[in-house]
């Protein structure tokens, strides 16, 4: 039983539906894991083990009678905690919310819920989801997977780690800036964001809404799709005879490829090499747009986050983290007609990269310029802390402001993600090149 630890949900999801996994005995292996685990408090906040062990022997039952209601009908995951659960702390990893318990169950879960996905529990994630690093000094930040001194990734932290520690067959984080990219790629996981407003946000605490996704972090492309799916209550993308054989992409070379550190910068071009050998096109572009936009976030991301936080964050201010309690309060320094023109700037800016770049299936860039932080001194360094948490989030946040959907996936070096983007709402095509690459890559 312990194999089914790692197994993909999809993989899972067969063995249930042919007999050979009994969802019962599933889902209290991946209890009975979580129980045993070292870490398990800096992973996971709440584990709903009743809910869980209710919602297996239905699917077990349904199994049994061939009423199965999905691929992933009893497969086990975890949840970030901004995603509301009935009668349980939701908190966002912010002791601003303390005590907070919704009554009822976020659309998307409730989605997945009634499609037979069986709740594990609530992971810990970064402060109101403001962080890529995934350091939370308020609650507990989760390890990194290949360097337990190293942050893991954020905001979904918890997310990642529950995953590649083998505590969850996948988990549903969120992404506003890269919060599901950046955790997958450093802990050699896939992660899919979603285009916005594509997803239920209703029963999601919100960082910034016009920018804040759902997405999973899990093991394979194809439990991507499988997971997307269950989150929509939609038919999973056709996945077959995917190919790389004369797609065409396009490797961002504007703000993407600069101040790449050695170990990321190695593992990217080995996987764009592998990527040509499959018989992938690949044109090396710049699309000026792209940097017109980046400095446009400061004022966007901040604006937005602080008119819907700025009430509780002064009520009790030294209740957060001060650094990002501080990003937050950066929205201050912008006016209501600053946030419109940078809105209609960056609108500009969509459509000269859509222009750019629309002869390619594809675009390509690291999914992140550096490896995982130290924790320590990330704690004792302030301009580190800066330096490397604006960088972590850097190459991510170009798909959320061009509005794109994006595909992380790992390279076959620990912590190193290779980003695929489609356009907005191209999700399907995206996980069929995506399944493509994740052969030409190796699985992890």
């Amino acid at each position: 039983m312990q194999e089914w630890l790692k197994m993909t949900a999809a993989a899972l999801g067969r063995g249930i539906a042919d007999g050979r996994i009994d969802a019962v005995a599933l889902c209290q292996t991946y209890l009975d894991a979580i129980d045993a685990h070292p870490l398990r408090d800096r992973i996971y906040t709440v584990v709903t083990a009743d809910r869980a062990l209710a919602e297996a022997k239905a699917a077990a039952s349904r199994a049994q009678s061939g009423h199965r209601l999905s691929p992933l009908d009893g497969v086990p995951i975890s949840w970030k905690d901004l995603y509301d659960s009935a009668n349980v702390a939701t908190e966002a990893g912010s002791k601003l919310l303390t005590g907070r318990v919704p009554q009822e169950d976020a659309e998307v879960l409730a989605t997945a819920t009634a499609l037979g996905l069986v709740c594990l529990g609530k992971v810990h994630m970064s402060e109101l989801a403001f962080s890529g690093l995934g350091y939370n000094p308020s609650t507990a930040t989760p390890p990194c997977v290949n360097d337990e001194e190293a942050v893991p990734g954020g905001s979904s932290s918890g997310s990642a780690a529950s995953v590649a520690y083998g505590l969850a067959a996948a988990s549903i984080g969120s992404d506003t800036g890269g919060s599901v990219r950046i955790p997958s790629a450093w802990n050699n996981l896939v992660g899919l964001k979603t285009t916005s407003g594509r997803v239920s946000l209703k029963g999601v605490v919100p960082l910034a809404a016009k920018f804040d996704t759902v997405g999973p972090l899990c093991r394979s492309v194809e439990d991507a799709a499988l997971l997307l799916a269950a989150l929509e209550g939609s038919k999973p993308a056709d996945l077959g005879h995917s190919t790389l054989e004369g797609r065409h992409f396009a490797v961002l070379k504007t703000v993407a490829m600069d101040d790449l550190r050695d170990t990321p910068k190695a593992a990217f071009e080995s996987a764009v090499d592998r990527l040509q050998s499959a018989g992938a096109h690949i044109d090396w572009i710049d699309v000026p747009a792209v940097a017109e936009a980046m400095p446009l976030s400061t004022c966007l991301y901040t604006v937005e986050a602080l008119g819907f936080w700025r009430d509780t964050i002064e009520a009790k201010p030294d209740a957060m983290f001060a650094e990002i309690r501080d990003r937050f309060f950066l929205g201050k320094q912008f006016s209501g007609p600053d946030y419109v023109a940078a809105w209609n700037a960056l609108e500009k800016t969509r459509e000269a990269y859509a222009h750019a770049v629309a002869g390619y299936d594809a675009v390509l860039i690291p999914t992140a310029p550096i490896l995982p932080p130290n924790l320590k001194r990330l704690n004792e360094d302030h301009d580190y802390y800066v330096t490397e948490n604006l960088l972590a989030l850097r190459n991510t946040r170009i798909g959320n402001l061009m509005g794109l959907c994006a595909l992380s996936l790992p390279t076959g070096i620990d912590s190193c993600g290779l980003m695929m983007m489609c356009s907005p709402n191209q999700e399907a095509q995206l996980l069929r090149l995506g399944v493509a690459a994740e052969e030409a890559l190796g699985r992890p």
